[in-house]
């Protein structure tokens, strides 16, 4: 074809509109928050196992996980060198974190009414984090069985020189019925706070009744509050024994042999892992998607947290299969030491002291990986209607539901929530979390792969919605306790 002269000369001129308007892949503009974009976010997540593929690499491949050990750094290792695959800019944040070793425990009945001669009884229990040791022989004492604190302290004059038993219940019905996180947090209660007042008082060992709701004779793990100045051998024991301690009690009196040989040893060198996925045009905001690394030493905590630390990795797998960019910067948090110290957390808070303004919004899962439903959210209530769209994306897996509330006090989130970071956590099904929480059973096989995928979605189309979203959602002006 032949051109007429004028046209050739206007040639460049044309090529050069063509040229702008031709955009690469690489740079294409992001999508937003249009539902579309959530759509594919969910679907690419529901359709991906990276999360399952991390999880297993994490549990099988390193196992326990407790803060100062082995297993940590390598964990610390394994995630990083992950994230750093999926092209994130990785940092690993230092973190001096207590280095507790759990050594020899064991229990046993040796004196009790009726005893027939010869005989004595194996108590199942594993100690509490920050116990102390009994004598390498064991020490063998009177055991005080107690249903409350004001029983403690109504008894306070018969604590000294016993073994002092708190009996008190997990409360499944509770749980049943989605309340197991109050369940939980009234019975940790009585872990944490029970060897403390009872060394107060005299007491030469603590037991706490596991806090958790199956009867499989499984031993709950957890901290307790103890100080260095009244550290006393401490344990939890099996709900089947501490039943059986309150029954023969009512009997006469119990004796019981324990053998507690932990060690508080210096505290270690560890690390947050933070990856960050910069925003296009707000890098200086933040939001954070986030689990905790560290898990105790009975189990590969599979629940508790893996699974969740994985579903915050896959957050950049699904974004990057999608080539999506967000507005602000999503930042992946690894928290260290969130099980018996909180190191991770407070370290990261105080780096970011003069900068959580630019937070815009922090997700944390640490409540299993059971099916999700929604949303908790401290954010104020003007603010919750913005979040409709999200809600609709997330209403074809089931996961709709948003609980606007004034704190949630979410474990590494609740100093940032209250410099007035909102705060986000996942609704999830917690029935049947606290029968293997802290327990040698948080083991792979429990995690199911489907409710594993929602979870990634969830959590996916919350970071991406947050980190493009156009109005501000308002900052809690309620201190988290």
């Amino acid at each position: 074809m032949n051109f007429p002269v004028r046209h050739l000369r206007r040639l460049p001129m044309l090529c050069a509109i063509a040229g702008a308007l031709i955009v690469t892949p690489a740079l294409a503009a992001s999508p937003g928050n249009d539902p579309a974009a959530l759509a594919k976010i969910r679907d690419a997540a529901m359709t991906s196992d990276y999360a399952w593929q991390r999880t297993e690499d994490m549990t099988d491949l390193i196992g326990p996980r407790l803060s100062g050990s082995p297993g940590a750094a390598a964990a610390v290792t394994q995630v990083a060198d992950a994230m750093r695959k999926l092209g994130a800019k990785v940092t690993l944040q230092p973190v001096k974190v207590p280095y507790w070793v759990r050594g020899i425990e064991t229990g046993e009945l040796v004196d009790y009414t009726g005893r027939p001669a010869g005989i004595t009884q194996r108590i199942v229990l594993t100690a509490l984090g920050g116990s102390g040791a009994t004598p390498v022989d064991g020490l063998v004492a009177p055991v005080l069985v107690l249903n409350s604190f004001e029983e403690l302290k109504a008894r306070s004059g018969e604590v000294k020189g016993k073994i002092v038993l708190f009996d008190v219940a997990f409360d499944q019905h509770m749980a049943d019925r989605g309340l197991a996180g109050p369940a939980y947090g009234a019975g940790s209660n009585y872990r944490r706070n029970g060897p403390r007042l009872a060394a107060e008082l005299g007491a030469v060992g603590a037991l706490v009744r596991s806090v958790g709701g199956a009867a499989y004779r499984l031993p709950h793990t957890g901290s307790s509050g103890l100080s260095d100045d009244a550290r006393i051998p401490a344990a939890a024991v099996t709900a089947e024994d501490a039943m059986l301690m309150a029954r023969l009690a009512k009997r006469g009196p119990v004796k019981l042999k324990l053998v507690l040989t932990p060690k508080n040893l210096p505290d270690a060198d560890s690390f947050n892992v933070i990856a960050d996925l910069p925003g296009t045009d707000k890098p200086e905001e933040i939001v954070i998607v986030s689990g905790h690394l560290d898990s105790w030493d009975l189990s590969p905590g599979a629940h508790d947290d893996a699974a969740a630390v994985a579903s915050a990795m896959a957050v950049f797998d699904v974004l990057k299969k999608l080539d999506y960019r967000p507005r602000r910067t999503i930042r992946f948090i690894a928290w260290m030491n969130e099980e018996n110290g909180m190191r991770g957390a407070s370290t990261y808070l105080a780096a970011e002291q003069a900068n959580t303004a630019k937070h815009f919004g922090a997700i944390e899962s640490d409540n299993g990986v059971g099916r999700p439903f929604g949303l908790r959210a401290s954010v104020t209530p003007q603010s919750v209607k913005l979040f409709a769209p999200l809600q609709a994306a997330l209403q074809p897996i089931g996961a709709g539901v948003f609980q606007r509330q004034d704190v949630l006090a979410t474990g590494d989130l609740a100093g940032l929530e209250r410099a007035g970071v909102p705060s986000f956590a996942p609704i999830v099904d917690t029935a049947n979390y606290f029968d293997i929480h802290h327990t040698p059973a948080d083991t792979l096989d429990k995690v199911d792969p489907d409710s594993l995928r929602r979870n990634v979605a969830l959590m996916a189309a919350t970071a991406w919605y947050l980190a493009n979203m156009e109005q501000p959602i308002g900052r809690s002006s309620v201190p988290a306790p």
